[in-house]
Order: C-alpha cells, then sequence, then structure tokens
C-alpha cells in the first residue's frame, strides 16, 4: 500500500508539472512485452534490460561497456583470494524511500541464487554474503574467479524490508508458472520508477527525481507498448504513434530511411543464433533420437544454405557465423569461425550411412516473439531440410508456451540467441550452455550433452585469473562446441533501431541493450 501511494503520488507531481512544462516522453514500441516486472523471474535478456531502468546492480556498463561503480563505489579481493569486499555507495534510497544498505546486498545475492531461482546461473561461482557494517559486504566465491563484476552488471538489487513485507524473499519462475508480489510491482533504486502496468498493453516508467547518479537524460516518461506485428510497429513509428523501436524490421529499413522523420540505427548484434539438438535416446514422437550423433548433426548442418538466410531472410543485414561467439567477445578466434559449406547431396549420403530413416518426423521449435525474423529463418531451414528426406514439424508459438517445452525436454529441435550477457565473454555460453547440467552450470543445456573434457576446460577457465591462460582455455573448448557441432551457428543477427526526429539522442550500443538514461527527447509543444 505504501508503494501504491507513492507511485500515485508520482503521477500526480507529473500530472502537475506537465501543466506548466512539456512533458518529454519516450514511447518505445518493442516486438514483445517483458515477462515480468521481476527481473529475476526468467532468463530474457530483453526482461532483464528493460527493468535495468528501475533495478540497478552493484557495477555497470558503462556508454563504452566497459565495467565502472554503480551501487557500490569500490571492491577487492581479500587476502584468501575467494572474498571479494565492496563498499557501498551512501545515500542511495529506494523507489519507496527506505535506504540502501549491505542487508539488500545480502538478501539480493541469496534470491538470484536460490536453487529454484531461474538466473541462478548469473552468478556460477557464488556461495555466500556476508554484511560488513551498514555499507560494506563481502562476497564469498567457491575458488579464484576473474568474472565477477561481469556477472553483477546485470544482478538488481532489491530492497530486503519491501520483499520481507510482501512475502517476496524467495525467487519467482515465470517459465514454470511461479508468481508473487515482485511479478508485477516493482521497488528499485533506479533512475525510472514503475507507474503504472496493464501486461501485453503497456509500462509507464517514469523518472526518479531522487537517483543518486546525475542524469544524462531529459525524459519524464518511458512509455512502453509491445507491438508484436513488424507491419503495425512501423505504422506506429510512421504515424508518430512511437517514437522510438528497438526492432525495426530488416525487410522495412529501406522504407523507414526514406521517411522524412525518422533515422536508422543499424549494425550488428553481439547475440549468436544458433540451432540445438536433443541427446536424449528418443524424440518427441517416440522414435530413437538420431541426434546424439555427431554425424547426423554435421548432416543438418550442411543441409542449410546460410548465404540463401543471410541474403533473403535477413536482407543481407545478418553476418554468417561459424563460430558460436561473436568476434568481439574475448574467447573467439578466427580459426573456429569456418562453415562446413552447402551441399545437401553429402547431406543425404550422411543420414543415410547413420541410419536415419527417410521421412523422419520431429518438432522444430521456434518463437513467433523472439529472435529477428526467426520465423522465416525457421520456415527456411525446415524446407531445407525437408528436401533431404527429413520431415521436421514446425511448431512457431510465443516464448510463453515454448519455453516450459524447451526446459521440460519436451521438444526436439530449436532456436536459441545467445549474446553472452551480461558477461561479455565466451565464458558466459561455455558455462550455461555446452556445460553439462548440473548445479548452477548448464542452465540452458536444454539438450542435455555432456562432453568432460569440455567441462574440465570451461572449470579451468572459470578459475585462472591470468587473462590470456583464461582466454586459451576458453578457445579449447570452443574448439570442442566446434568439432562435436554441439549446436549450429547459423549468423549474428541485424541489429536496427529507429527513432523520429524528435528524439535528439539515442546511443546505439553493441549489446542491442537501450540504456535510456542516455536518451534524449525534444519536449512536447
Amino acid at each position: 500500500m505504501q508503494m501504491r501511494r507513492i507511485l500515485l503520488a508520482s503521477a500526480a507531481i507529473a500530472a502537475f508539472a506537465g501543466t506548466a512544462q512539456a512533458e518529454t516522453v519516450l514511447k518505445w514500441g518493442a516486438n514483445r512485452d517483458i515477462g515480468s516486472l521481476d527481473p529475476y523471474s526468467y532468463g530474457d535478456s530483453f526482461t532483464i534490460n528493460v527493468l535495468n531502468h528501475v533495478y540497478e546492480g552493484l557495477v555497470r556498463y558503462n556508454r563504452d561497456l566497459k565495467i565502472e561503480p554503480a551501487l557500490a563505489t569500490s571492491w577487492e579481493i581479500l587476502e584468501d583470494q575467494i572474498t571479494w569486499r565492496f563498499t557501498l555507495r551512501e545515500d542511495v534510497t529506494f523507489h519507496n524511500g527506505n535506504p540502501f544498505t549491505a542487508e539488500d546486498v545480502v538478501a539480493s545475492l541469496e534470491r538470484v541464487s536460490h536453487e529454484t531461482s531461474p538466473l541462478k546461473g548469473n552468478l556460477p561461482a557464488y556461495v555466500s554474503a556476508a554484511v560488513v557494517d551498514t555499507h560494506t559486504v563481502d562476497v564469498t566465491l567457491n575458488g579464484t574467479y576473474p568474472l565477477l563484476l561481469n556477472d553483477l552488471t546485470n544482478i538488481h538489487i532489491f530492497d530486503k524490508e519491501w520483499m520481507t513485507e510482501h512475502d517476496a524473499l524467495l525467487p519467482t519462475d515465470i517459465g514454470a508458472g511461479t508468481e508473487g508480489y515482485a511479478t508485477y510491482n516493482a521497488n528499485g533504486t533506479g533512475p525510472f520508477v514503475v507507474e503504472s502496468r496493464q501486461p501485453d498493453a503497456k509500462t509507464v516508467f517514469v523518472v526518479n527525481p531522487d537517483w543518486w547518479d546525475e542524469a544524462q537524460h531529459n525524459l519524464d516518461r518511458i512509455e512502453l507498448t509491445p507491438v508484436t506485428s513488424a507491419a503495425t510497429r512501423v505504422a506506429a513509428l510512421l504515424s508518430g504513434e512511437i517514437n522510438f523501436t528497438n526492432d525495426a524490421p530488416v525487410q522495412d529499413l529501406p522504407r523507414l530511411a526514406a521517411a522524412p522523420d525518422v533515422q536508422v540505427l543499424e549494425g550488428v548484434d553481439l547475440r549468436t543464433v544458433m540451432i540445438g539438438f536433443p541427446f536424449r535416446e528418443t524424440l518427441s514422437t517416440g522414435a530413437p533420437n538420431p541426434f546424439s550423433k555427431r554425424e547426423v548433426r554435421e548432416a543438418l548442418y550442411r543441409a542449410i544454405d546460410l548465404d540463401l538466410i543471410h541474403q533473403r531472410v535477413m536482407r543481407g543485414k545478418s553476418r554468417i557465423a561459424g563460430a558460436t561467439v561473436a568476434p568481439e567477445i574475448p574467447g573467439y578466434v578466427e580459426a573456429l569461425d569456418t562453415v562446413p559449406g552447402f551441399d545437401p547431396d553429402a547431406a543425404r549420403t550422411a543420414l543415410a550411412e547413420a541410419g536415419v530413416p527417410e521421412g523422419l518426423e520431429f518438432e522444430f521449435n521456434c518463437l513467433s516473439d523472439g529472435l529477428v525474423n526467426e520465423e522465416q529463418v525457421c520456415q527456411a531451414i525446415a524446407s531445407m531440410w525437408s528436401r533431404i528426406g527429413l520431415a521436421p514439424k514446425l511448431d512457431v508459438a510465443p516464448r510463453a508456451v515454448q519455453t516450459p517445452k524447451r526446459t521440460g525436454g519436451t521438444t526436439d529441435v530449436y532456436t536459441l540467441g545467445w549474446a553472452t550477457l551480461p558477461m561479455l565473454d565466451a565464458y558466459s555460453p561455455l558455462l550455461q550452455i555446452f556445460h553439462t547440467k548440473e548445479g548452477n552450470s548448464g542452465v540452458f543445456n536444454w539438450g542435455g550433452w555432456s562432453f568432460p573434457e569440455l567441462d574440465a576446460l570451461v572449470q579451468a577457465a572459470g578459475s585462472e585469473l591470468d587473462v590470456e591462460k583464461r582466454l586459451s582455455l576458453e578457445t579449447e573448448a570452443l574448439q570442442i562446441v566446434k568439432d562435436q557441432h554441439i549446436m549450429i551457428p547459423l549468423h549474428q543477427q541485424p541489429m536496427a533501431w529507429a527513432v523520429t526526429g524528435e528524439v535528439a539522442e539515442m546511443p546505439l550500443f553493441p549489446d542491442n541493450k537501450p540504456r535510456l538514461w542516455f536518451a534524449r527527447v525534444t519536449p512536447d509543444a
């Protein structure tokens, strides 16, 4: 109730201010809605990114994607080499007025690392946290670990008192259908406050006048509206109904670029789009599963015309990938960035030699609200596989429908996009996708594979403080990923944002993450 009074008061103040001076409103049309107001509730980068405007971490990435202090002002590794001491920023308050203290950090770390948390893999080395004093906290790890700060950039800090009051100390998991107070309510320290939320309709954020940092934006409000139809999103931008989208359809970029009041911002995302396979004994049909064989996975790889997808589906805007991480990601080496070549005849022969029956049926799980042009990509690949004698059953549905099938192992072949966020290091996919599923490792290992040699390399990289040695270990692990074709890399997807003329500043970041505390909009007349 206290939070509701504060939000109503904020709305009243904003309304009164609007009568005195023009508001600056960023009208954000996204291709989908956030899944929850709880950033720990699902491993979805879009939801986490949006909620970064409300919640903050101990550290953050700056404009150059370099780590800088946020809720922590400094840190040091103690003599035991496994304990990190963080000095916290003083005079910071949550949106409900509660002071930020070390108790909040401990409670938040315990919540996100809890065994039922879908994001526990984002803190792979975490063991425990302890209050030293009001503004000092110690974080203990399971060994030497070089990437803790990278991990902490997206570990949002909650108010312990608020969580206790609303029985929200334990995490929710929207993928498993678990909700709670934090699913529909928010209370962070960030630059914006949630004013209202209508799921699948609109979420409104208003500026936090008590933010501890010096604002570089000039926004009064952010209105996030999911516009799932690409055509509708373009029309809304051209009509001024929205003035920003972080998902401008690649097929409409020429039209948008030619519009007099629209600016298109383009790049290539760090996200690598991949195809994953089940390694269990049987397929969803009950038939024996051939995809656990390396030669079968390679045959499906050779049957995909990557150039055709690049030109026709992605309009030449993507980057064909032979490696599972982008060139900008530490751990990448050019020698791994090669593709076997499109050869459907060789693919058909390899399937026959592996004993794969003609007309093998399997489910191909894709998202209707996921990656760039994902449905068209999946349709193209399904057609290519059909030409080599397979019978993929294309299953396209929204994320909320498809995720339980993927995490529950009830589907077969599936798509996955991974941008190494928030870590920005090859260790991220190596640990969370390619490592055996155990504890905090392999959280996104939906196929159920296990390669002990790969696991050993990943574990060694996770405790190696020497940067060059760590990257060398990661490259060795990525070599195994490539040699085994554990997943098929397709491309780094195009990144296209668009703004109308009233948006004066909108920095485009290579991690495809809007940071609207840097945005500036011309006030309404």
